[in-house]
Protein backbone atom coordinates (compact mmCIF):
# COMPACT_ATOMS: atom_id res chain seq x y z
CA UNK A 1 0.00 0.00 0.00
CA UNK A 2 1.28 3.73 -0.75
CA UNK A 3 1.07 6.26 2.17
CA UNK A 4 0.79 9.84 1.46
CA UNK A 5 3.84 11.59 2.74
CA UNK A 6 1.92 13.29 5.38
CA UNK A 7 0.82 10.41 6.73
CA UNK A 8 4.91 8.93 6.74
CA UNK A 9 5.48 12.43 8.51
CA UNK A 10 2.80 12.05 11.33
CA UNK A 11 3.74 7.93 11.12
CA UNK A 12 7.57 9.35 12.07
CA UNK A 13 6.59 11.54 14.09
CA UNK A 14 4.79 9.22 16.51
CA UNK A 15 7.43 6.70 16.71
CA UNK A 16 10.24 9.08 17.82
CA UNK A 17 7.91 10.10 20.49
CA UNK A 18 6.54 6.54 22.08
CA UNK A 19 10.78 5.73 21.87
CA UNK A 20 11.82 9.20 23.54
CA UNK A 21 8.88 8.66 26.16
CA UNK A 22 10.49 4.93 26.78
CA UNK A 23 13.77 5.70 27.20
CA UNK A 24 13.44 7.63 30.61
CA UNK A 25 11.74 4.32 32.22
CA UNK A 26 14.32 1.74 30.75
CA UNK A 27 16.59 3.65 32.09
CA UNK A 28 15.41 4.22 35.42
CA UNK A 29 15.59 0.48 36.39
CA UNK A 30 18.54 -0.71 33.91
CA UNK A 31 21.97 -1.46 36.06
CA UNK A 32 19.92 -0.80 39.48
CA UNK A 33 19.05 -4.94 40.19
CA UNK A 34 15.09 -4.43 39.34
CA UNK A 35 12.71 -6.64 40.33
CA UNK A 36 12.30 -9.33 37.99
CA UNK A 37 9.35 -11.85 37.46
CA UNK A 38 9.66 -14.81 35.40
CA UNK A 39 6.79 -15.18 32.37
CA UNK A 40 7.67 -19.29 32.09
CA UNK A 41 7.00 -21.60 34.65
CA UNK A 42 8.68 -24.10 32.23
CA UNK A 43 12.03 -22.38 31.31
CA UNK A 44 12.90 -18.23 32.18
CA UNK A 45 11.67 -15.46 30.27
CA UNK A 46 11.71 -12.48 32.00
CA UNK A 47 9.91 -9.11 32.45
CA UNK A 48 11.09 -6.48 34.66
CA UNK A 49 9.12 -3.18 35.65
CA UNK A 50 11.28 -1.44 32.97
CA UNK A 51 9.60 -3.50 30.57
CA UNK A 52 6.10 -2.55 31.65
CA UNK A 53 6.59 1.17 32.71
CA UNK A 54 8.29 1.77 28.61
CA UNK A 55 5.75 -0.29 27.44
CA UNK A 56 2.62 1.81 29.48
CA UNK A 57 4.50 5.50 28.45
CA UNK A 58 4.76 4.32 24.42
CA UNK A 59 1.22 3.06 24.49
CA UNK A 60 -0.04 6.65 26.38
CA UNK A 61 1.79 8.37 23.56
CA UNK A 62 0.05 6.65 20.82
CA UNK A 63 -3.11 7.26 22.62
CA UNK A 64 -2.67 11.33 22.05
CA UNK A 65 -1.22 11.18 18.47
CA UNK A 66 -2.44 7.76 17.00
CA UNK A 67 -5.79 7.29 18.84
CA UNK A 68 -7.41 5.25 15.92
CA UNK A 69 -4.12 2.86 15.17
CA UNK A 70 -4.48 -0.64 16.77
CA UNK A 71 -1.53 -1.72 19.32
CA UNK A 72 0.21 -4.94 20.03
CA UNK A 73 2.53 -5.41 22.67
CA UNK A 74 4.86 -7.58 24.19
CA UNK A 75 4.03 -6.79 28.06
CA UNK A 76 0.09 -5.74 27.70
CA UNK A 77 -1.03 -7.51 24.18
CA UNK A 78 -4.09 -5.94 21.18
CA UNK A 79 -5.62 -3.21 21.75
CA UNK A 80 -7.73 -2.76 18.77
CA UNK A 81 -7.82 -0.04 15.84
CA UNK A 82 -9.91 1.22 13.14
CA UNK A 83 -7.24 3.23 11.02
CA UNK A 84 -5.52 -0.22 9.36
CA UNK A 85 -2.70 0.74 10.97
CA UNK A 86 -0.49 -1.31 14.18
CA UNK A 87 1.81 -0.12 15.89
CA UNK A 88 3.97 -3.04 17.12
CA UNK A 89 5.86 -2.61 20.32
CA UNK A 90 8.53 -4.60 22.25
CA UNK A 91 9.50 -2.13 25.34
CA UNK A 92 12.90 -4.54 25.86
CA UNK A 93 13.88 -6.48 23.78
CA UNK A 94 16.78 -8.65 25.42
CA UNK A 95 15.26 -8.35 28.71
CA UNK A 96 18.22 -10.86 29.59
CA UNK A 97 21.03 -8.66 28.42
CA UNK A 98 18.76 -5.77 30.70
CA UNK A 99 18.90 -7.26 34.19
CA UNK A 100 22.35 -8.53 33.84
CA UNK A 101 23.06 -5.10 33.34
CA UNK A 102 24.73 -5.76 29.38
CA UNK A 103 23.71 -2.24 26.89
CA UNK A 104 22.86 -4.45 23.96
CA UNK A 105 19.06 -4.94 24.44
CA UNK A 106 17.01 -2.02 23.02
CA UNK A 107 13.32 -0.63 22.42
CA UNK A 108 11.91 -1.97 19.34
CA UNK A 109 9.15 0.63 17.81
CA UNK A 110 7.23 -0.52 13.94
CA UNK A 111 4.02 0.47 12.66
CA UNK A 112 2.17 -1.88 10.13
CA UNK A 113 -0.28 -2.09 7.72
CA UNK A 114 -1.65 -5.64 6.05
CA UNK A 115 2.03 -6.25 4.37
CA UNK A 116 4.07 -5.61 7.25
CA UNK A 117 5.93 -2.74 9.15
CA UNK A 118 6.05 0.74 6.96
CA UNK A 119 8.61 1.93 9.24
CA UNK A 120 10.75 1.25 12.57
CA UNK A 121 13.38 1.56 15.07
CA UNK A 122 15.71 0.64 17.66
CA UNK A 123 16.49 2.41 20.00
CA UNK A 124 19.34 1.82 22.43
CA UNK A 125 18.70 4.44 25.58
CA UNK A 126 22.27 3.73 27.47
CA UNK A 127 24.48 4.47 24.98
CA UNK A 128 22.04 7.05 23.00
CA UNK A 129 21.41 5.19 19.54
CA UNK A 130 18.77 5.16 17.80
CA UNK A 131 18.75 2.86 14.30
CA UNK A 132 15.68 4.23 11.94
CA UNK A 133 14.42 3.04 8.81
CA UNK A 134 11.43 4.14 6.49
CA UNK A 135 10.04 4.80 3.27
CA UNK A 136 13.48 7.17 2.83
CA UNK A 137 15.99 5.00 4.09
CA UNK A 138 17.52 4.55 7.03
CA UNK A 139 19.65 6.45 10.02
CA UNK A 140 21.31 6.13 12.63
CA UNK A 141 21.51 8.92 15.53
CA UNK A 142 23.78 8.95 18.21
CA UNK A 143 27.07 10.45 20.08
CA UNK A 144 28.56 10.82 16.74
CA UNK A 145 25.31 12.84 15.06
CA UNK A 146 23.75 10.93 12.52
CA UNK A 147 24.56 8.92 9.40
CA UNK A 148 22.84 7.20 7.09
CA UNK A 149 22.80 3.54 6.94
CA UNK A 150 23.61 1.20 4.09
CA UNK A 151 24.38 -2.50 4.24
CA UNK A 152 27.08 -4.15 3.09
CA UNK A 153 27.85 -5.60 -0.36
CA UNK A 154 28.00 -9.51 -1.38
CA UNK A 155 30.70 -11.19 -0.07
CA UNK A 156 31.47 -14.65 0.33
CA UNK A 157 29.87 -16.93 3.41
CA UNK A 158 33.31 -17.94 3.63
CA UNK A 159 34.07 -14.10 5.04
CA UNK A 160 30.59 -13.17 6.44
CA UNK A 161 30.03 -12.17 9.75
CA UNK A 162 26.89 -14.32 11.39
CA UNK A 163 25.17 -13.18 14.44
CA UNK A 164 22.32 -14.77 16.50
CA UNK A 165 21.07 -14.07 20.32
CA UNK A 166 20.91 -17.95 21.78
CA UNK A 167 23.27 -20.56 21.00
CA UNK A 168 20.48 -22.74 20.87
CA UNK A 169 18.57 -20.81 18.33
CA UNK A 170 15.13 -22.97 18.81
CA UNK A 171 14.68 -26.44 18.39
CA UNK A 172 17.38 -29.34 17.98
CA UNK A 173 16.26 -29.02 13.97
CA UNK A 174 16.60 -25.02 13.81
CA UNK A 175 20.18 -25.57 15.36
CA UNK A 176 21.45 -27.59 13.29
CA UNK A 177 20.37 -25.88 10.34
CA UNK A 178 22.16 -22.58 11.54
CA UNK A 179 25.05 -24.71 12.75
CA UNK A 180 25.17 -25.00 8.65
CA UNK A 181 25.43 -21.57 8.28
CA UNK A 182 27.94 -21.19 11.44
CA UNK A 183 30.37 -23.70 10.12
CA UNK A 184 30.40 -21.96 6.66
CA UNK A 185 31.11 -18.38 7.87
CA UNK A 186 34.39 -16.39 9.34
CA UNK A 187 32.62 -15.57 12.49
CA UNK A 188 29.60 -15.93 14.88
CA UNK A 189 28.54 -13.94 17.57
CA UNK A 190 25.83 -14.33 19.94
CA UNK A 191 23.74 -12.62 22.48
CA UNK A 192 23.23 -9.23 21.23
CA UNK A 193 19.65 -9.43 20.59
CA UNK A 194 18.55 -6.69 18.49
CA UNK A 195 21.41 -4.93 18.22
CA UNK A 196 22.66 -7.28 16.02
CA UNK A 197 20.11 -6.18 13.44
CA UNK A 198 21.41 -2.97 13.76
CA UNK A 199 24.85 -3.73 12.88
CA UNK A 200 23.40 -5.41 9.89
CA UNK A 201 21.73 -1.88 8.63
CA UNK A 202 25.19 -0.38 9.69
CA UNK A 203 27.09 -2.58 7.33
CA UNK A 204 29.43 -4.61 10.30
CA UNK A 205 27.80 -7.92 9.65
CA UNK A 206 26.85 -9.44 6.92
CA UNK A 207 23.74 -11.96 8.59
CA UNK A 208 20.95 -12.26 11.16
CA UNK A 209 19.89 -15.69 11.82
CA UNK A 210 17.10 -16.27 14.94
CA UNK A 211 13.80 -18.22 15.51
CA UNK A 212 11.28 -18.64 17.87
CA UNK A 213 10.17 -14.91 17.28
CA UNK A 214 6.96 -12.66 17.66
CA UNK A 215 6.10 -10.32 15.59
CA UNK A 216 6.83 -7.66 18.09
CA UNK A 217 10.75 -9.01 18.41
CA UNK A 218 10.97 -8.52 14.58
CA UNK A 219 8.92 -5.56 13.23
CA UNK A 220 10.90 -2.68 14.38
CA UNK A 221 14.54 -4.60 13.63
CA UNK A 222 12.76 -5.82 10.25
CA UNK A 223 12.08 -2.20 8.59
CA UNK A 224 15.72 -0.92 9.62
CA UNK A 225 17.50 -3.57 8.18
CA UNK A 226 15.57 -3.45 4.36
CA UNK A 227 15.56 0.35 4.48
CA UNK A 228 18.94 0.07 4.50
CA UNK A 229 19.28 -2.44 1.48
CA UNK A 230 19.31 -5.84 3.36
CA UNK A 231 16.61 -8.03 2.77
CA UNK A 232 14.64 -9.91 5.78
CA UNK A 233 12.34 -13.08 5.31
CA UNK A 234 11.42 -16.83 7.04
CA UNK A 235 13.82 -19.40 6.47
CA UNK A 236 11.19 -20.23 3.27
CA UNK A 237 11.90 -17.00 1.58
CA UNK A 238 8.88 -15.12 2.63
CA UNK A 239 7.49 -12.98 4.40
CA UNK A 240 9.00 -12.52 7.97
CA UNK A 241 6.74 -10.06 10.08
CA UNK A 242 4.83 -12.12 11.90
CA UNK A 243 7.81 -13.91 13.38
CA UNK A 244 8.85 -17.56 13.70
CA UNK A 245 12.42 -18.76 11.40
CA UNK A 246 13.94 -15.24 10.60
CA UNK A 247 16.99 -14.37 8.35
CA UNK A 248 18.05 -10.72 7.79
CA UNK A 249 20.46 -10.70 5.03
CA UNK A 250 23.07 -7.66 3.60
CA UNK A 251 22.00 -8.41 0.53
CA UNK A 252 20.95 -10.80 -2.05
CA UNK A 253 23.94 -12.97 -2.23
CA UNK A 254 24.42 -13.43 1.32
CA UNK A 255 21.09 -14.09 1.30
CA UNK A 256 20.77 -16.78 -0.92
CA UNK A 257 23.73 -18.51 -0.02
CA UNK A 258 22.68 -18.90 3.55
CA UNK A 259 19.04 -20.01 2.03
CA UNK A 260 20.81 -22.94 0.73
CA UNK A 261 22.59 -24.51 3.90
CA UNK A 262 19.25 -23.80 6.14
CA UNK A 263 17.43 -25.73 4.38
CA UNK A 264 19.87 -28.58 4.18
Amino acid sequence: MIHSDELIDALTAAAHAAANAARPETLRHFRSDPHTDNKDGAGFDPVTEGDRAAERAMRAVLADLRPDDAILGEEFGVQPGTSGLTWVLDPIDGTRAYIAGAPTWGVLVAVSDENGPIMGLIDQPHVGERFFGGPHGATLDGPGGQRRLTTRGPRPLSEAIVMTTFPEVGTPEEGAAFRRVAAAAKLTRYGLDCYAYGLVALGLADLVVEAGLQPYDIQGPMAVVQAAGGIVTDWQGGPAHEGGRVIAAANEAIHAEAMRLLKG
